[in-house]
């Protein structure tokens, strides 16, 4: 994606909202992760991927893409990065998640609106309540009540 002066802030709202995914990918073997990459074995990957989002995201929202990349050299932490697909309500995002030993990162490489807006920061909008949209909410226990 050309960066622009929205870039920046569009790339840490998508951060913001996969980032548990990300903290769940982490907890498998990069071992795994890489062996799959390596094999092609995509179906295993979207799997892997689509059990993570299902604990936070709505069903299809966050999503495997078309592959990715691994870095596995002697003496060095494995880097695996993975092609993801968002797609909350009338956005698609395209990004590589950067999934390192202590941390991941996204790099966004397109974002596509379904019906743009004129204005840039309106579609920044757009984007974080999309996404914010498609996340579960989590209730607060104390809250619910009970008759009997």
């Amino acid at each position: 994606m050309r960066k622009c002066a929205y870039s920046a802030e569009r790339e840490k709202i998508v951060a913001e909202a996969i980032c548990p995914v990300a903290t769940e990918l982490r907890m498998l073997d990069a071992a795994d992760l890489v062996s799959l990459l390596r094999f092609e074995c995509y179906g295993n990957l979207a799997d892997l991927v689509s059990s993570a989002a299902e604990l936070y995201f709505l069903p299809g929202t966050v999503n495997f893409g078309a592959g990715g990349d691994y870095r596995l050299d002697w003496g060095l932490e494995p880097e695996v990065t993975l092609d993801m697909e968002l797609r909350p309500p009338g956005v698609t995002v395209y990004a590589k998640l950067l999934l390192q030993k202590d941390r991941a990162g996204v790099e966004v490489t397109h974002v596509a609106f379904n019906e743009p807006h004129a204005d840039p920061e309106d579609n920044t909008a757009l984007l974080r309540e999309s996404l914010r949209a498609a996340r579960y909410m989590r209730g607060d226990a104390g809250s619910s009540e009970t008759t009997h």
